[in-house]
């Protein structure tokens, strides 16, 4: 058993007294909800804004001749679809196409892009890209140096823009801005389906900015109603929807991946089991009877088990069960199946995400 007392946000002495409930999650101490309930947070979201600390969220900088070009011979996705100031969703895999993990990538320029994966994972990409680099670049892990602040919802624009902070700009981009001499990056992305931004702000900045946005209006919210909004959105979870055994071509993600590239990692398994075709597909499953999907929840068509949850709750949106699940290739939306809840049957359809609607980006 380790000893290792968890990692805590800059924020952290705001969470306690907010009377935040803190969980542990990837070796972070953070907020899991606040006395408001997930299901409040959930709706500031869905209707108005709200406010989250993801300051566990990895950091790390590729610097130096040539960096952007590569970090696109690593990562799935073709960084050359985009220009300066873009973001994009990409992909680390493996040598035999798994997901190591998933993040952003901001593409600063040709010499600097700046990388966001999940917790977790942080190091190990910082790695695996510096074991990689070419003499003069330079891969540095900053976790511990930033904090990220998530405001999410459809009155976001409003809120920053109040701030005097940028708003305007397209979906997944990103503006840097001056606040009491601290450079923060304000990307428009998020992990609920709303409109919404990520704010990359230096540690020292960080509490006077998650001040700024609470007394002009967001609630803040916690780790529980963040994956209540990605689950109704279906967006993978790394570690349960995305693994180094679950593929991107299994998850459905062939949109996040370079395929025309001449290279990245992973590419020539990846390409194999695109041609060939997956052996199972990640869907949605809409609960039809009363019941709670959870993960690890097999999957059955008869007395036949045909795929596995890989992540399931309540939607508040929708008022029912929705899950993620891993389901044999022939099956696809419309298909009528059941999970075994503990030795009981709830009836499930198979589904294309999102299962509910977001605001426009």
């Amino acid at each position: 058993m380790s000893n290792t007392s968890p990692l805590t946000s800059p924020l952290h002495d705001r969470h306690l007294a907010l009377g935040a409930k803190f969980a542990e999650f990837a070796g972070w101490d953070m907020p899991l909800q606040y006395p408001g309930g997930v299901l409040a947070e959930h709706q500031a979201v869905r209707g108005k804004v709200g406010v989250f600390d993801v300051s566990h969220l990895g950091k790390v900088w590729v610097r130096g001749p040539g960096a952007a070009a590569f970090v696109n011979r690593c990562l799935a996705n073709d960084l050359d679809r985009i220009e300066a100031g873009g973001a994009q969703y990409t992909l680390c895999l493996d040598q035999d196409g798994g997901v190591v993990d998933d993040l952003i990538a901001y593409r600063f320029g040709d010499d600097e892009v700046f990388l966001i994966p999940n917790a977790a994972n942080t190091a190990e990409v910082a790695r695996l890209l510096a074991e990689a680099a070419p003499e003069g670049v330079e891969v540095r892990d900053v976790h511990r140096s930033f904090a990220v602040i998530a405001v999410q919802g459809p009155e976001s624009p409003n809120l920053l823009g109040y701030l005097g902070l940028p708003h305007d700009h397209e979906y997944m981009t990103f503006r840097e801005h001056l606040v009491d001499h601290a450079d923060v990056i304000v990307c428009r992305s998020g992990y609920t389906g709303e409109t919404g931004y990520e704010l990359v702000v230096p540690n020292e900045a960080a509490g006077d900015l998650w001040d700024a946005l609470l007394t002009a209006g967001a609630v803040p919210c916690g780790l529980g109603a963040r994956d209540t909004l990605r689950l109704e959105m279906g967006y993978p979870l790394h570690g349960q929807d995305l693994s180094a055994d679950i593929t991107p071509v299994q998850a459905r993600l062939i949109w996040a991946i370079g395929w025309d590239k001449p290279e990245f990692w992973g590419k020539e398994p990846l390409t194999a089991e695109r041609a060939e075709g997956p052996k199972r597909r990640l869907w949605g499953l809409e609960a039809t009877g009363k019941g709670v999907p959870r993960a690890h929840m097999s999957v059955m068509d008869g007395d036949e088990t045909v795929g596995e949850t890989t992540s399931g709750g309540h939607a508040p949106t929708l008022k029912k069960g929705v899950a993620l699940a891993l389901l044999d290739a022939s099956y696809k939306p419309g298909a009528e199946l059941e999970l075994d809840v503990r030795g009981r049957r709830l009836p499930v359809r198979v589904v294309k995400p999102p299962f509910t609607k977001a605001t426009p980006k």
